[in-house]
């Protein structure tokens, strides 16, 4: 018998997973405090398919249902590019923030834009003729549904615009911290579109076109109430012809390409699978995926909201090359995401025969039963994909693209397809949700086996599941972490900060300097930002020794203060007040002060 205390790889991995680090609550509450958000924009398009769906199941019919469906990979097409630019842009602006670049973002913001009216105009046209040239068939099989199919395209033609372009912003605005004008813009569009399907569906009897428009319309209201605060003149991003950074224009696809892909694939996936529903189980397992998918896209924007948020953080991390900060966000997926997922899939499963009642009555109906084991099946893929998802959003914005690709293939077509395909013909529709499930476990595989080809080994550490470079960042050595919660932490920085700056060899004066920088600066912060409202707030601080120099960096998460501002205040004002302020930016070879996602960002370097 092995009596040896030495760890197996495996438990030192999963304490590793455990180590969060020192200064890693204020990314977790950043993380929380954006999620609710993002998941309410990422659920947009999936309450429209519910609203949608009830409405076509209840007072419309199964035809309709099933031209819902055939539109799925119009829609997964659609979203692809939608992704590629958000993604593209996003990553961008994280890391020309963490660069303290900001003179970049106008003309990205406007290129971003540019881009999106363009690819709006080009499906719009699609949309628009495939039906008028009679070229919309290739889908369908059912003669009985192509003329319900063609009425569906035409009315959603009218929202592509305000559903590209909304997207954009969306995630702009949430750059901007402007959670309060996103959340009601959303709130003013579910309300919008449940007003005007009752309007063009059950009073006017307009049928599938009467879906698709209330859609559409709904998506213009949306666009409409983001649009307005660009043009506030309270944000420098604002749309112009002259700052568009085409240049750009290949970094934004080069970054989002590799993980819109996925949304590529699932396009081709959804042929595939619709396919073979319509050819092994027929229109009652196209309505059955359509019924069951609708709900669970709603479901979806919870793992969709995560990556959003931490792709944001993923972003800034690697443009300040935050080793510890981009490990904590993966932690924070693990031990927080996939667990919250894993409830949330429970829940589903409970519900399935209440959610199906929601579209069909009838027990004993063939329809019925399929739903039911759809929402019995398809939720138990949820956990497994937050980390696909987490890692296809990581590789993007660390240039890992052999990683996002064989991923983004494996889980957009190749698993789902495949399995569909040696599953449906002999099992039915299940046969299509197990699928799903198998390709959660095979991703998750993949990501592991990745690791150890890359490392030699099984990894031991986030670092080495993530295979961060060893040359990323600066080494803990180089680095000292400190979190301040109150005044009287604050009070005992300074003689860890000359201790710190002695060992490394920098002079008696400049790490003097830095000791009374950061205990002025923190001392600020833990008087004015942590009194400021009743909320527990923390300031993390960190020096970093590179290149023969200090960098002082403060995080916190308070109410925006610049003290660069409040300087100039001074200056003009009250020469003998704030002398502490004043001297931190004499001192300094350089003082940068960002608004990053919420947090007050401020960057000393001697």
């Amino acid at each position: 018998m092995n009596t040896s205390s030495e760890n197996s790889p495996n438990d030192t991995f999963r304490e590793s997973l455990k180590e969060e680090a020192p200064d890693a609550r204020i990314t977790t509450r950043l993380l929380f405090r954006l999620l609710p958000l993002q998941i309410l924009l990422s659920a947009i398009t999936a309450i429209n398919g519910i609203v949608s769906s009830l409405f076509a199941s209840n007072d419309v019919g199964e035809l309709a249902m099933s031209a819902i469906a055939l539109y799925g990979p119009v829609n997964m097409l659609i979203t692809a590019i939608c992704f590629l630019l958000v993604s593209g842009a996003t990553v961008l602006y994280g890391k020309y923030l963490g660069r303290n670049q900001e003179e970049n973002l106008p003309g990205l913001f406007s290129l971003d834009l540019a881009l999106s009216a363009i690819v709006s105009v080009i499906f719009v046209g699609v949309l628009v003729l495939l039906p008028l040239l009679g070229r919309s068939g290739f889908p369908v099989r059912d003669a009985a549904v192509r003329p319900v199919f063609n009425q569906y395209l035409l009315g959603q033609a009218i929202g592509i615009f305000p559903l590209v372009l909304g997207n954009q912003l969306s995630a702009f605005l949430s750059l901007e911290n402007q959670i309060r004008r996103t959340t009601i813009a959303t709130l003013v569009l579910i309300a919008a579109n449940i007003v005007l399907n009752l309007l063009f569906v059950r009073l006017l009897h307009w049928q599938a076109f009467g879906l698709a428009l209330a859609s559409s319309m709904s998506l213009w209201i949306f666009f409409a109430v983001e649009a307005q605060y660009f043009l506030t003149g309270k944000t420098p991003l604002r749309f112009s012809v002259r700052e568009i950074s085409w240049g750009e224009c290949g970094s934004i696809i080069k970054i989002g390409f590799s993980g819109a892909a996925t949304y590529g694939y699932q396009t081709l996936r959804g042929l595939v699978v619709n396919a073979l529903i319509t050819l092994y189980v027929g229109s009652a397992g196209l309505s059955a995926f359509a019924a069951s998918d609708s709900i669970l896209r709603f479901f979806w924007a919870i793992p969709a909201g995560m990556v959003a948020v931490s792709r944001m953080l993923i972003s800034v991390s690697i443009g300040e090359e935050d080793r510890r900060k981009l490990e904590d966000v993966m932690r924070n997926m693990f031990y927080r995401f996939v667990p919250l997922m894993g409830a949330v899939s429970l829940l589903i499963i409970l519900m399935a025969a209440p959610f199906t009642r929601l579209f069909y009555r009838d027990p004993a109906s063939q329809v019925y039963m399929m739903t039911v084991w759809g929402f019995r099946i398809l939720p138990l893929c949820m956990p497994l994909s937050v980390i696909c998802m987490h890692f296809i959003c990581y590789g993007q914005a660390s240039n890992k693209q052999a990683l996002v690709h064989i991923l983004s293939i494996l889980d957009g077509l190749v698993c789902v397809a495949g399995f569909s395909a040696l599953l449906v013909p002999a099992i039915g529709m299940n046969g299509v949700y197990i699928a799903n499930v198998l390709n959660g476990v095979v991703t998750t595989l993949v990501i592991i086996l990745y690791a150890v080809l890359k490392n030699h080994r099984f990894p031991r550490t986030m670092g080495e599941l993530m295979v961060i470079p060893a040359d990323f960042g600066v080494p803990a050595c180089d680095r000292l972490d400190i979190t301040v919660e109150n005044m009287e932490e604050v009070m005992t920085i300074s003689r860890a900060v000359q201790t710190f700056c002695r060992e490394k060899g920098i002079d008696e004066r400049r790490s003097v300097l830095a000791a009374l920088a950061l205990e002025e600066m923190a001392g600020n912060v833990a008087e004015h930002g942590f009194q400021k409202d009743r909320k527990k707030h923390t300031a993390d601080i960190r020096v970093v020794y590179k290149n023969q120099g200090i960098l002082l960096r403060i995080s916190d998460d308070c109410v925006p203060f610049d003290p660069s501002e409040r300087r100039a205040l001074l200056d003009s004002a009250s020469p003998e007040k704030n002398v502490g302020i004043r001297m931190v930016y004499e001192m300094a070879e350089d003082v940068q002060y960002q608004n990053i996602l919420g947090l007050n960002v401020l960057t000393i370097r001697l």
